[in-house]
Protein backbone atom coordinates (compact mmCIF):
# COMPACT_ATOMS: atom_id res chain seq x y z
CA UNK A 1 0.00 0.00 0.00
CA UNK A 2 2.78 2.64 0.74
CA UNK A 3 4.41 1.72 -2.37
CA UNK A 4 1.48 2.80 -4.43
CA UNK A 5 0.93 5.75 -2.58
CA UNK A 6 4.85 6.45 -3.25
CA UNK A 7 4.23 5.78 -7.13
CA UNK A 8 1.05 8.11 -7.01
CA UNK A 9 2.86 10.70 -5.60
CA UNK A 10 5.60 10.57 -7.83
CA UNK A 11 3.28 10.70 -10.42
CA UNK A 12 1.68 13.72 -9.37
CA UNK A 13 4.55 15.53 -8.68
CA UNK A 14 5.70 14.71 -12.55
CA UNK A 15 2.44 15.98 -13.74
CA UNK A 16 2.43 18.58 -11.44
CA UNK A 17 6.04 20.14 -10.88
CA UNK A 18 5.94 21.24 -14.46
CA UNK A 19 2.66 23.03 -14.24
CA UNK A 20 3.82 24.74 -11.28
CA UNK A 21 6.66 25.75 -12.12
CA UNK A 22 5.14 27.44 -15.43
CA UNK A 23 2.95 29.00 -13.15
CA UNK A 24 5.69 30.37 -10.84
CA UNK A 25 7.25 31.95 -13.95
CA UNK A 26 3.90 33.38 -15.01
CA UNK A 27 3.09 34.93 -11.71
CA UNK A 28 7.01 36.27 -11.56
CA UNK A 29 6.05 38.09 -14.53
CA UNK A 30 3.43 39.61 -13.04
CA UNK A 31 5.44 40.15 -9.88
CA UNK A 32 8.46 42.34 -12.34
CA UNK A 33 5.18 43.84 -14.22
CA UNK A 34 4.65 45.66 -10.96
CA UNK A 35 8.12 46.09 -9.76
CA UNK A 36 8.82 48.71 -12.79
CA UNK A 37 4.95 49.90 -12.45
CA UNK A 38 5.99 50.83 -9.27
CA UNK A 39 8.75 52.50 -10.15
CA UNK A 40 6.81 55.53 -12.20
CA UNK A 41 4.10 56.29 -9.10
CA UNK A 42 1.88 55.12 -6.68
CA UNK A 43 -0.96 55.85 -9.52
CA UNK A 44 0.40 53.79 -11.66
CA UNK A 45 0.35 51.02 -9.52
CA UNK A 46 -3.65 51.95 -8.20
CA UNK A 47 -4.48 52.02 -12.29
CA UNK A 48 -3.47 49.02 -13.39
CA UNK A 49 -4.90 47.78 -9.82
CA UNK A 50 -8.42 48.31 -11.04
CA UNK A 51 -7.67 47.09 -14.72
CA UNK A 52 -6.39 43.47 -13.46
CA UNK A 53 -10.49 43.76 -11.08
CA UNK A 54 -12.09 44.50 -14.44
CA UNK A 55 -9.58 41.49 -15.99
CA UNK A 56 -10.85 39.09 -13.68
CA UNK A 57 -14.53 39.57 -14.37
CA UNK A 58 -13.72 39.09 -17.92
CA UNK A 59 -11.50 35.91 -17.70
CA UNK A 60 -15.23 34.29 -16.47
CA UNK A 61 -15.40 33.38 -20.41
CA UNK A 62 -12.06 31.74 -20.11
CA UNK A 63 -13.20 29.78 -16.91
CA UNK A 64 -15.98 28.93 -18.15
CA UNK A 65 -14.53 26.92 -21.43
CA UNK A 66 -11.04 26.25 -19.25
CA UNK A 67 -12.56 24.24 -16.64
CA UNK A 68 -14.53 22.29 -18.66
CA UNK A 69 -11.90 20.94 -21.53
CA UNK A 70 -9.38 20.44 -18.78
CA UNK A 71 -12.54 17.45 -17.79
CA UNK A 72 -13.17 16.98 -21.11
CA UNK A 73 -9.43 16.46 -22.78
CA UNK A 74 -8.17 14.22 -19.49
CA UNK A 75 -11.28 12.22 -19.37
CA UNK A 76 -11.04 11.00 -22.72
CA UNK A 77 -7.24 10.73 -23.32
CA UNK A 78 -7.50 8.45 -20.48
CA UNK A 79 -10.23 5.92 -22.01
CA UNK A 80 -8.10 5.81 -25.18
CA UNK A 81 -10.16 8.21 -27.71
CA UNK A 82 -7.64 10.24 -29.47
CA UNK A 83 -10.09 11.65 -32.29
CA UNK A 84 -12.64 12.51 -29.59
CA UNK A 85 -9.73 14.23 -27.52
CA UNK A 86 -8.57 15.90 -30.79
CA UNK A 87 -12.09 16.95 -31.61
CA UNK A 88 -12.48 18.42 -28.21
CA UNK A 89 -9.41 20.34 -28.21
CA UNK A 90 -9.81 21.82 -31.73
CA UNK A 91 -13.21 23.26 -30.33
CA UNK A 92 -11.31 24.65 -27.31
CA UNK A 93 -9.66 26.37 -29.22
CA UNK A 94 -12.28 28.12 -31.59
CA UNK A 95 -15.03 28.46 -29.04
CA UNK A 96 -12.52 30.04 -26.63
CA UNK A 97 -11.66 32.80 -29.31
CA UNK A 98 -14.92 33.61 -30.40
CA UNK A 99 -15.60 34.34 -26.61
CA UNK A 100 -12.24 36.14 -25.89
CA UNK A 101 -13.47 38.39 -29.22
CA UNK A 102 -16.43 39.26 -28.14
CA UNK A 103 -14.94 39.97 -24.21
CA UNK A 104 -12.44 42.65 -25.77
CA UNK A 105 -15.10 44.36 -27.42
CA UNK A 106 -17.29 45.00 -24.15
CA UNK A 107 -13.84 45.49 -21.83
CA UNK A 108 -12.57 48.39 -24.55
CA UNK A 109 -16.13 49.53 -24.35
CA UNK A 110 -16.88 49.77 -20.62
CA UNK A 111 -12.75 50.66 -19.95
CA UNK A 112 -13.07 54.40 -19.05
CA UNK A 113 -16.66 54.53 -17.08
CA UNK A 114 -15.49 51.38 -14.65
CA UNK A 115 -12.46 53.82 -13.98
CA UNK A 116 -14.46 56.60 -12.69
CA UNK A 117 -15.98 53.70 -10.36
CA UNK A 118 -13.26 54.03 -8.29
CA UNK A 119 -11.15 57.26 -8.73
CA UNK A 120 -11.38 60.96 -9.42
CA UNK A 121 -7.92 60.51 -10.37
CA UNK A 122 -7.09 61.74 -13.85
CA UNK A 123 -3.74 60.35 -13.62
CA UNK A 124 -4.61 56.85 -12.28
CA UNK A 125 -7.43 57.15 -15.39
CA UNK A 126 -4.37 58.37 -17.92
CA UNK A 127 -2.40 55.59 -16.71
CA UNK A 128 -4.95 53.20 -16.66
CA UNK A 129 -6.15 53.30 -20.38
CA UNK A 130 -3.11 53.56 -21.67
CA UNK A 131 -2.27 50.25 -20.32
CA UNK A 132 -6.03 48.63 -20.64
CA UNK A 133 -7.20 49.60 -24.15
CA UNK A 134 -4.05 47.67 -25.33
CA UNK A 135 -4.37 45.03 -23.24
CA UNK A 136 -7.75 44.05 -23.73
CA UNK A 137 -7.25 44.12 -27.75
CA UNK A 138 -5.12 41.15 -27.07
CA UNK A 139 -7.73 39.07 -24.77
CA UNK A 140 -8.47 36.58 -27.85
CA UNK A 141 -4.10 35.95 -27.82
CA UNK A 142 -4.56 35.74 -24.22
CA UNK A 143 -7.42 32.56 -23.93
CA UNK A 144 -5.32 31.30 -27.00
CA UNK A 145 -2.33 30.61 -24.59
CA UNK A 146 -4.55 29.19 -22.29
CA UNK A 147 -5.50 26.37 -24.56
CA UNK A 148 -2.57 25.38 -26.37
CA UNK A 149 -0.88 24.91 -21.89
CA UNK A 150 -4.50 22.75 -21.54
CA UNK A 151 -4.32 20.55 -24.59
CA UNK A 152 -0.92 20.01 -24.43
CA UNK A 153 -1.23 18.99 -20.00
CA UNK A 154 -4.28 17.11 -20.58
CA UNK A 155 -2.52 14.55 -23.13
CA UNK A 156 0.64 14.23 -20.81
CA UNK A 157 3.01 16.68 -21.67
CA UNK A 158 3.39 19.62 -18.71
CA UNK A 159 7.03 20.34 -19.63
CA UNK A 160 6.11 22.70 -22.93
CA UNK A 161 3.94 24.69 -21.25
CA UNK A 162 6.03 25.12 -18.57
CA UNK A 163 8.93 26.44 -20.96
CA UNK A 164 6.32 28.67 -22.90
CA UNK A 165 5.84 30.10 -19.92
CA UNK A 166 9.41 30.77 -18.81
CA UNK A 167 10.22 32.19 -22.01
CA UNK A 168 7.26 34.06 -21.92
CA UNK A 169 8.01 35.48 -18.65
CA UNK A 170 11.89 36.14 -19.51
CA UNK A 171 10.96 38.17 -22.78
CA UNK A 172 8.77 39.80 -20.51
CA UNK A 173 11.23 41.25 -18.12
CA UNK A 174 13.66 42.19 -20.70
CA UNK A 175 11.17 44.22 -22.86
CA UNK A 176 9.46 45.53 -20.04
CA UNK A 177 12.35 48.62 -18.82
CA UNK A 178 13.08 49.19 -22.93
CA UNK A 179 9.20 50.00 -23.60
CA UNK A 180 8.33 51.80 -20.19
CA UNK A 181 11.86 54.41 -19.86
CA UNK A 182 13.61 57.05 -21.37
CA UNK A 183 16.39 55.63 -19.84
CA UNK A 184 16.72 52.18 -18.38
CA UNK A 185 16.91 52.19 -14.91
CA UNK A 186 20.45 51.49 -13.13
CA UNK A 187 22.02 51.75 -16.75
CA UNK A 188 22.49 54.91 -19.19
CA UNK A 189 21.03 52.64 -21.95
CA UNK A 190 18.23 54.58 -23.57
CA UNK A 191 14.96 53.06 -23.74
CA UNK A 192 11.42 53.88 -25.67
CA UNK A 193 9.89 55.86 -22.58
CA UNK A 194 6.05 54.46 -23.09
CA UNK A 195 5.09 54.45 -19.46
CA UNK A 196 2.20 52.19 -18.62
CA UNK A 197 1.58 52.27 -22.79
CA UNK A 198 5.16 50.29 -22.98
CA UNK A 199 3.97 47.95 -19.99
CA UNK A 200 1.13 46.82 -21.80
CA UNK A 201 2.85 46.17 -25.40
CA UNK A 202 5.67 44.30 -23.11
CA UNK A 203 2.82 42.04 -22.47
CA UNK A 204 0.83 41.63 -25.42
CA UNK A 205 4.21 40.49 -27.14
CA UNK A 206 4.77 38.16 -24.72
CA UNK A 207 1.90 36.41 -24.84
CA UNK A 208 1.76 35.97 -28.48
CA UNK A 209 4.93 34.71 -28.48
CA UNK A 210 4.00 32.03 -26.12
CA UNK A 211 0.54 31.42 -28.29
CA UNK A 212 2.50 30.78 -31.98
CA UNK A 213 5.35 28.89 -30.66
CA UNK A 214 2.50 26.64 -28.88
CA UNK A 215 0.39 26.48 -31.35
CA UNK A 216 3.00 25.91 -34.05
CA UNK A 217 4.21 23.04 -31.78
CA UNK A 218 0.88 21.50 -31.58
CA UNK A 219 0.93 21.53 -35.80
CA UNK A 220 4.53 19.88 -35.69
CA UNK A 221 3.72 16.14 -35.29
CA UNK A 222 5.81 16.17 -32.16
CA UNK A 223 2.90 16.18 -29.56
CA UNK A 224 0.72 13.39 -28.50
CA UNK A 225 -2.32 14.79 -30.18
CA UNK A 226 -1.62 16.91 -33.19
CA UNK A 227 -4.27 20.15 -33.83
CA UNK A 228 -5.75 20.65 -37.30
CA UNK A 229 -6.11 23.78 -39.28
CA UNK A 230 -9.64 22.17 -40.62
CA UNK A 231 -11.01 21.19 -37.26
CA UNK A 232 -10.78 24.85 -36.19
CA UNK A 233 -13.21 25.82 -39.07
CA UNK A 234 -16.53 24.99 -37.85
CA UNK A 235 -18.51 24.34 -34.63
CA UNK A 236 -19.22 21.07 -33.10
CA UNK A 237 -22.46 21.86 -31.42
CA UNK A 238 -22.79 18.42 -29.23
CA UNK A 239 -18.76 18.91 -28.11
CA UNK A 240 -19.60 22.86 -27.63
CA UNK A 241 -22.74 21.89 -25.36
CA UNK A 242 -20.66 20.29 -23.27
CA UNK A 243 -17.88 22.82 -22.82
CA UNK A 244 -20.47 25.70 -21.67
CA UNK A 245 -22.93 22.95 -19.54
CA UNK A 246 -20.05 21.58 -17.34
CA UNK A 247 -17.99 24.75 -17.10
CA UNK A 248 -20.89 26.77 -16.31
CA UNK A 249 -20.41 26.16 -12.83
CA UNK A 250 -17.06 27.33 -12.72
CA UNK A 251 -18.33 30.46 -14.49
CA UNK A 252 -20.86 31.57 -12.38
CA UNK A 253 -18.36 31.09 -9.06
CA UNK A 254 -16.15 33.48 -11.09
CA UNK A 255 -18.52 35.93 -11.43
CA UNK A 256 -19.29 35.65 -7.86
CA UNK A 257 -16.11 36.05 -7.18
CA UNK A 258 -15.39 38.79 -9.48
CA UNK A 259 -18.45 41.27 -7.74
CA UNK A 260 -17.06 40.56 -4.68
CA UNK A 261 -13.43 42.01 -5.88
CA UNK A 262 -15.35 44.48 -7.47
CA UNK A 263 -17.05 45.56 -4.36
CA UNK A 264 -14.38 44.80 -2.15
CA UNK A 265 -12.06 47.23 -4.64
CA UNK A 266 -14.91 49.74 -4.23
CA UNK A 267 -14.52 49.28 -0.31
CA UNK A 268 -10.42 49.47 -0.11
CA UNK A 269 -11.18 52.67 -2.47
CA UNK A 270 -12.76 54.64 0.23
CA UNK A 271 -9.36 54.65 1.85
CA UNK A 272 -7.57 56.64 -1.29
CA UNK A 273 -5.07 55.74 -3.98
CA UNK A 274 -2.65 54.43 -1.37
CA UNK A 275 -4.63 51.91 -0.15
CA UNK A 276 -5.60 50.91 -4.11
CA UNK A 277 -1.95 50.75 -4.63
CA UNK A 278 -1.70 48.89 -1.70
CA UNK A 279 -4.35 45.76 -2.52
CA UNK A 280 -2.29 45.70 -6.22
CA UNK A 281 0.69 45.51 -4.62
CA UNK A 282 -0.11 42.28 -1.89
CA UNK A 283 -2.57 40.49 -4.55
CA UNK A 284 0.73 39.91 -7.23
CA UNK A 285 2.99 39.09 -4.20
CA UNK A 286 -0.28 36.24 -2.75
CA UNK A 287 -0.56 35.22 -6.59
CA UNK A 288 3.11 34.62 -7.13
CA UNK A 289 3.31 32.85 -3.36
CA UNK A 290 0.31 30.58 -4.46
CA UNK A 291 1.22 29.31 -7.59
CA UNK A 292 2.48 26.34 -6.42
CA UNK A 293 -0.85 25.14 -4.69
CA UNK A 294 -2.34 26.10 -8.14
CA UNK A 295 -0.25 24.12 -10.24
CA UNK A 296 -0.75 20.81 -8.06
CA UNK A 297 -4.15 21.58 -8.04
CA UNK A 298 -3.89 21.91 -12.10
CA UNK A 299 -1.71 18.76 -12.38
CA UNK A 300 -3.87 16.97 -9.59
CA UNK A 301 -7.07 17.34 -11.88
CA UNK A 302 -5.85 16.25 -14.86
CA UNK A 303 -4.65 12.84 -13.22
CA UNK A 304 -8.22 12.84 -10.89
CA UNK A 305 -9.94 12.91 -14.84
CA UNK A 306 -7.78 10.35 -16.50
CA UNK A 307 -8.09 7.72 -13.63
CA UNK A 308 -12.26 8.60 -13.47
CA UNK A 309 -11.84 8.00 -17.39
CA UNK A 310 -10.25 4.86 -16.87
CA UNK A 311 -12.83 3.98 -14.12
CA UNK A 312 -10.55 3.76 -11.27
CA UNK A 313 -12.10 5.72 -8.66
CA UNK A 314 -10.56 5.12 -5.45
CA UNK A 315 -7.19 6.08 -7.15
CA UNK A 316 -8.66 9.69 -7.92
CA UNK A 317 -9.47 9.64 -4.49
CA UNK A 318 -6.31 9.18 -3.23
CA UNK A 319 -4.65 11.38 -5.65
CA UNK A 320 -6.98 14.50 -4.35
CA UNK A 321 -6.09 14.29 -0.99
CA UNK A 322 -2.18 13.67 -2.04
CA UNK A 323 -2.87 17.21 -3.99
CA UNK A 324 -3.83 19.20 -0.75
CA UNK A 325 -1.15 17.06 1.25
CA UNK A 326 1.42 18.37 -1.30
CA UNK A 327 -0.11 21.87 -1.68
CA UNK A 328 0.74 22.56 1.78
CA UNK A 329 4.13 21.20 1.44
CA UNK A 330 5.38 23.76 -1.83
CA UNK A 331 3.28 26.23 0.23
CA UNK A 332 5.20 26.13 3.26
CA UNK A 333 8.09 28.40 2.60
CA UNK A 334 5.76 30.82 1.08
CA UNK A 335 3.38 30.89 3.82
CA UNK A 336 6.64 31.73 6.15
CA UNK A 337 7.61 34.28 4.05
CA UNK A 338 4.35 36.16 4.02
CA UNK A 339 3.90 35.68 7.90
CA UNK A 340 7.66 36.65 8.90
CA UNK A 341 8.93 39.57 6.21
CA UNK A 342 6.55 41.19 4.63
CA UNK A 343 8.07 44.32 4.82
CA UNK A 344 10.79 43.05 2.99
CA UNK A 345 9.06 41.84 0.12
CA UNK A 346 7.09 45.02 -0.09
CA UNK A 347 10.37 46.92 0.09
CA UNK A 348 11.29 45.71 -3.41
CA UNK A 349 8.34 47.41 -4.98
CA UNK A 350 8.22 50.95 -3.41
CA UNK A 351 10.62 50.84 -0.29
CA UNK A 352 9.31 52.27 2.66
CA UNK A 353 6.49 54.43 1.27
CA UNK A 354 3.00 54.77 2.79
CA UNK A 355 1.91 51.81 0.16
CA UNK A 356 3.93 49.21 1.75
CA UNK A 357 2.90 50.20 5.27
CA UNK A 358 -0.63 49.27 4.35
CA UNK A 359 -0.31 46.61 2.62
CA UNK A 360 2.28 44.77 5.26
CA UNK A 361 -0.62 43.77 7.79
CA UNK A 362 -2.24 42.52 4.34
CA UNK A 363 0.58 39.89 3.62
CA UNK A 364 0.08 38.63 6.95
CA UNK A 365 -3.45 37.90 6.33
CA UNK A 366 -2.73 36.21 3.05
CA UNK A 367 0.18 34.27 4.72
CA UNK A 368 -2.89 32.72 7.01
CA UNK A 369 -5.14 32.37 3.94
CA UNK A 370 -2.66 30.31 2.09
CA UNK A 371 -2.70 27.65 4.34
CA UNK A 372 -6.14 27.00 4.05
CA UNK A 373 -6.30 27.63 -0.07
CA UNK A 374 -3.46 25.00 -0.29
CA UNK A 375 -5.77 22.41 1.04
CA UNK A 376 -8.94 23.73 -0.88
CA UNK A 377 -6.97 23.78 -4.06
CA UNK A 378 -5.76 19.97 -3.60
CA UNK A 379 -9.48 19.48 -2.87
CA UNK A 380 -10.53 21.23 -5.91
CA UNK A 381 -8.50 19.18 -8.12
CA UNK A 382 -11.49 16.39 -7.76
CA UNK A 383 -14.28 18.73 -8.88
CA UNK A 384 -12.50 20.25 -11.94
CA UNK A 385 -11.30 16.38 -12.91
CA UNK A 386 -14.13 14.95 -12.67
CA UNK A 387 -16.13 17.93 -14.29
CA UNK A 388 -18.37 18.27 -11.31
CA UNK A 389 -17.93 21.91 -11.01
CA UNK A 390 -21.23 22.76 -9.05
CA UNK A 391 -19.68 21.84 -5.13
CA UNK A 392 -17.02 24.82 -6.39
CA UNK A 393 -19.83 26.91 -6.55
CA UNK A 394 -22.05 26.49 -3.74
CA UNK A 395 -18.55 27.04 -1.64
CA UNK A 396 -18.59 30.29 -3.55
CA UNK A 397 -21.69 31.39 -3.01
CA UNK A 398 -21.67 30.65 1.48
CA UNK A 399 -18.34 31.57 2.23
CA UNK A 400 -18.51 34.72 0.03
CA UNK A 401 -22.11 36.08 -0.22
CA UNK A 402 -23.36 34.90 3.24
CA UNK A 403 -20.28 35.52 5.37
CA UNK A 404 -17.06 37.47 3.95
CA UNK A 405 -19.27 40.05 1.86
CA UNK A 406 -21.36 40.68 4.66
CA UNK A 407 -18.33 41.24 7.47
CA UNK A 408 -16.37 43.70 4.91
CA UNK A 409 -19.78 45.87 4.77
CA UNK A 410 -19.91 45.87 8.34
CA UNK A 411 -16.53 46.95 8.91
CA UNK A 412 -16.84 49.64 6.31
CA UNK A 413 -19.51 51.48 6.23
CA UNK A 414 -21.28 50.67 9.76
CA UNK A 415 -18.41 50.80 12.23
CA UNK A 416 -15.92 52.50 10.14
CA UNK A 417 -12.76 50.14 11.15
CA UNK A 418 -9.23 50.83 10.17
CA UNK A 419 -7.95 49.04 6.53
CA UNK A 420 -6.81 45.55 8.75
CA UNK A 421 -10.21 45.16 9.74
CA UNK A 422 -10.97 44.43 6.28
CA UNK A 423 -8.24 42.42 5.06
CA UNK A 424 -9.38 39.92 7.52
CA UNK A 425 -12.25 39.43 5.90
CA UNK A 426 -10.01 37.52 2.99
CA UNK A 427 -9.03 35.40 6.01
CA UNK A 428 -12.62 34.03 7.27
CA UNK A 429 -13.56 33.52 3.79
CA UNK A 430 -11.05 31.35 3.02
CA UNK A 431 -11.37 29.21 6.27
CA UNK A 432 -15.12 28.74 5.06
CA UNK A 433 -14.60 27.74 1.89
CA UNK A 434 -11.59 25.46 2.72
CA UNK A 435 -14.19 23.62 5.58
CA UNK A 436 -16.91 23.32 2.60
CA UNK A 437 -14.30 21.87 -0.51
CA UNK A 438 -13.74 19.04 2.24
CA UNK A 439 -17.41 18.39 3.07
CA UNK A 440 -18.31 18.12 -0.36
CA UNK A 441 -15.30 15.96 -1.18
CA UNK A 442 -16.09 13.32 1.06
CA UNK A 443 -20.07 13.22 0.36
CA UNK A 444 -18.35 11.35 -3.28
CA UNK A 445 -21.01 12.76 -6.03
CA UNK A 446 -17.62 13.67 -7.75
CA UNK A 447 -16.82 10.10 -9.14
CA UNK A 448 -20.52 10.23 -11.10
CA UNK A 449 -20.06 10.15 -14.96
CA UNK A 450 -20.58 13.50 -16.55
Amino acid sequence: MLSQYKTMNRQIRAMSLPTMYGMLFTALYDMVDMFWIGMLDKEAVAAITIYLTLFLALEILNEVVGTSSVSLLSRSWGSGDIDLTRTIGEQTFVFKALLGSLGAIVLILVLPHFYRLYTDDAKVLSHGLQYGYLRSVFVPVFFSSYTVNTILRSTGDAKTPMRLLLASAVLNMVLDPIFMFSTIPATSLKGLGWGMFGAAVATCISYSFAFIAGFWYLQSGKTPLTIRVKGLLHLDWTIDKKLLTIGLPSGINMLLRSLITIIFLKLVALYGTVAIAALGIANRIYQFCGMPSNGLSMGSGILVGQRLGAKQFKEAHDVTLLSSVNGLIFSLPFILLLLLAPNQLLSLFLGGSSVSSEAASLLRIYGLCLIFMSISGGLGSAFFGSGHTRPILYTSLISGWLVQLPYALLVVLVLKLPLPWLWAAYLIGDFLECLLRYRYFFLGGWKQER
